[in-house]
């Protein structure tokens, strides 16, 4: 485990010494309704469902509110073991019994029953779908069942069967894809995903299990197995409690292959996604460990920490363990007590990044502390790699960014390892401008819009629904707080961006048909940096709503890290230089432009150090881009240095400033050279005044006179205008006195 524990200094924590990388929120959502008989989860709509004999309550969990308040759908008496809404909540279909599925139209209260037509066969459960000719898929011990729904007769229709052992199985609908179990150990599976564009089977493959003793086989359960989805790739997680590993298998057009193990220290452990940040919660031991499998290390992020509880009351968390003599207080108290126990036992961690307490009947949501998580390593450009890929809290990533590289470049830290930390800004700023997401407006929860036609060669990359959607099969939730292993909630997320694998040829796709062939390679995650307490810099709120991506711009970096930097910086400042440079050479691989600001701080910094030798060969080399900006700084730089000068003279007369390169010229009393220039090329625009001043200020009447007749040549209608009537007079003047 690398990584220092570090302290969030975000508001009040509970039960931990607010030490930690994770934390979830005060309010949680509370949906204890009485009578109530059990809680479920609908991955396809995102809902929260409860129901007692003759109601379901439904919440919505997406966008999450603490405040959401339930929708009431009326239903028949019976016993429940599963409940899903439609894909369009027209429709509630609720399992009965291992044979039968009721279903309820619910704006007219018509009911219809599905049940299995054969006594040998049991109904495992069911899921809606958004194939093009299945609405509703049905998982028996004997395969699967495709129907479609008749508005009309108001009925399900058998369009497909498919004859298969099945034990338990796994589906989450953001990934639609759907894993089947089989065997005496339950190990070997089946895989398929049904997608707008049709079904897609994957290859038969085996997990691995450890023996515990020579004559023993354990048997894997489904609540040992889990989908995620993490930078747009779907993996499987399977807990192998003997071996005491997380083992990863990642799925492929052709094949699925294991992808390494992580280590677990707890027997019961449980899977969170937050950012396509892998969360690993060693239960027992009510610890989290962080991983980012994005990167090539399998090491942990940081050290393990509990997850925090923020936003209670000091009150409630001090008086929730006091005895009140009053039946109405002891209640609240005992309230306010449950709501701070963390890792209960009737915790059911609900795939990407939901938390349930069964028996308190509350929904928390998890959060990563990003500052937190930066502050636990040294390693900045692991930091900013870690805070770049970030798309919830790109606002936040970014500010952070912008304070540890503002932070390094104060303390002075190696050019070489500041050079690797632009390289890593430049890199991803790039990135995201190839890929549209810099200017692509977001927002931190949205609605799934479905997973891409398989068919269409270019779905693969439209991978936009929000981590926060990510959700998982049914979650029942018994009301004696006793949950049933075959129908844990197991999910998958997907990333916000569509950048992240640009630079793999095999990103886990939502569509298994846009899948390259199978490559093996290593699981991947990273140790991240420190970062000083968070400098909040001057992006506006209403940049905030829009930013899409944590990457910074050049011209971001010169108003948030190289101008600030500049003010704060003492003594000579030939390291700054040297690292604008860095900047510079990055964002040249990288083929970046560069805004003219930081071209001018750097001469002003080169100018102030009287490097004027270096100042040119940087010019020449144009390693400082030529720009208007660029030009009138050396002007202004050279004032004390004439080459200087030249050189910016020079750039503005080739950038084909003419107007500017004259007026200058002009300025210098080089007039004569400035009408000669005009005349060349041609210039308009320029004030004959100018010219007229600087002739009568030398006291030359022949000058004068050659610039009366420049512009009485090169200006329709000079003559008649009051410049050359005036100093027509003075050249006169002028001549009579030479004349006496």
């Amino acid at each position: 485990m690398s990584g220092k524990a570090s302290i969030s200094q975000s508001s009040t924590g509970f039960g931990s010494g607010a030490l930690s990388h994770v934390y979830i929120k005060h309010p949680p959502l509370r949906c204890s309704i009485p009578g109530s008989m059990g809680l479920f989860y609908d991955d396809g709509t995102k809902l929260l469902i409860s129901t007692t004999s003759t109601q379901v309550f439904s919440w919505k969990t997406v966008p999450f509110s603490p405040l959401a308040a339930p929708t009431t759908d009326s239903i028949s008496e019976g016993p429940i073991l599963a409940v899903r809404f439609s894909l369009d909540e027209k429709l509630i279909a609720v399992q009965r019994s291992n044979s039968e599925i009721q279903f309820w139209l619910r704006e007219t209260g018509e009911t219809f029953c599905q049940k299995c037509k054969s006594e040998s066969e049991s109904i495992l459960g069911f899921f809606w779908t958004d194939c093009p000719f299945s609405d509703v898929v049905v998982v028996k011990t004997s395969g699967l069942d495709f129907y479609s729904y008749d508005p009309g007769s108001k009925s399900l229709t058998l369009v497909e069967t498919r004859k298969l052992n099945v034990s338990w199985y796994v589906y989450t609908h953001e990934s639609r894809l759907l894993l089947l179990a089989s065997g005496m150990q339950c190990k070997t599976f089946n895989g398929f995903q049904l997608s707008s564009g049709g079904v897609i089977r994957l290859p038969k493959f085996e997990m691995v299990m450890a023996k515990s003793e020579a004559n023993s086989k354990p048997v894997l359960a489904d609540e040992d197995v889990y989908i995620v989805t993490v930078y747009g790739r779907i993996y499987c997680l399977q807990v192998d409690r003997v071996a005491m590993l997380l083992h990863c298998y990642r799925f492929y057009r052709d094949a699925v292959v294991q992808q390494g193990s992580l280590p677990i220290y707890s027997i019961k452990v449980a899977i969170s996604v937050v950012d396509n940040v892998l969360l690993v919660h060693q239960v027992d031991a009510k610890v989290v460990i962080l991983y980012d499998i994005f990167a090539d290390s399998r090491a942990p992020i940081s050290a393990p920490l509990p997850v925090l509880l923020r936003g209670l009351p000091r009150s409630n968390s001090s008086t929730s363990r006091s005895n009140g003599r009053e039946s109405e207080n002891s209640e609240t108290s005992s309230a306010n007590y449950h709501e701070t126990i963390i890792y209960g036992d009737d915790w059911n961690f609900l795939v990407p990044d939901l938390v349930c307490d069964v028996a308190n009947k509350l929904l928390w949501k998890i959060h990563l502390d990003l500052e937190a998580i930066s502050a636990s390593s040294s390693e900045v450009p692991s930091v900013l790699e870690f805070l770049q890929r970030r798309k919830l809290e790109a606002n936040k990533a970014k500010q952070l960014c912008l304070a540890i590289t503002r932070t390094v470049i104060l303390e002075r830290r190696p050019v070489n390892m500041v050079g690797r930390a632009m390289d890593v800004i430049v890199t991803s700023y790039s990135l995201s401008i190839k890929t549209g997401s810099y200017f692509k407006g977001t927002q931190a929860e949205r609605r799934p819009t479905g997973v891409p036609n398989i068919n269409n060669p270019e779905a693969g990359t439209d991978v936009s629904v929000s981590q926060t959607d990510g959700r998982g099969k049914s979650i029942k939730f018994e009301s004696n707080s006793r949950h049933d292993g075959g129908l844990i909630n197991r999910s998958s997320t997907y990333s916000a961006s569509d950048s992240e694998d640009t630079g793999s040829s095999e990103p886990l796709k939502t569509n298994l048909d846009d899948i390259p062939e199978a490559q093996p390679s290593s699981l991947q995650p990273q140790t991240l940096g420190p970062v000083n307490n968070l400098v909040n810099h001057n992006i506006s709120e209403q940049q905030e709503t829009q930013l899409a991506t944590p990457a910074i711009s050049p011209d971001e970096m010169y108003k948030f890290v190289f101008a600030p930097v500049d003010e704060e910086m003492v003594g000579e400042p030939s390291y700054l230089v040297a690292i604008i440079l860095e900047f510079l050479r990055s964002a040249n691989v990288e083929k970046v432009k560069v805004h003219p600001n930081i071209y001018v701080l750097t001469i002003q910094l080169l100018a102030r150090s009287e490097r004027y030798a270096e100042l040119g060969l940087f010019i020449i080399n144009k390693i400082l881009e030529p720009s208007k900006e660029v030009a009138f700084q050396l002007l202004e730089s050279g004032r004390q240095n004439p080459q200087t000068r030249k050189l910016g003279l020079d750039m503005l007369r080739q950038l084909s400033l003419h107007n500017d390169y004259v007026l200058l010229l002009v300025q210098d009393g080089y007039y004569l050279e400035a009408l000669r220039y005009v005349r060349k090329h041609k210039v308009t625009g320029v004030r004959p005044s100018l010219f007229l001043e600087a002739a009568f200020a030398s006291n030359d009447p022949e000058h004068l006179a050659a610039v009366l007749r420049f512009f009485s040549d090169f200006i329709p209608g000079f003559r008649s205008t009051t410049d050359f009537c005036a100093y027509y007079r003075v050249l006169s003047e002028m001549n009579g006195t030479v004349n006496a």
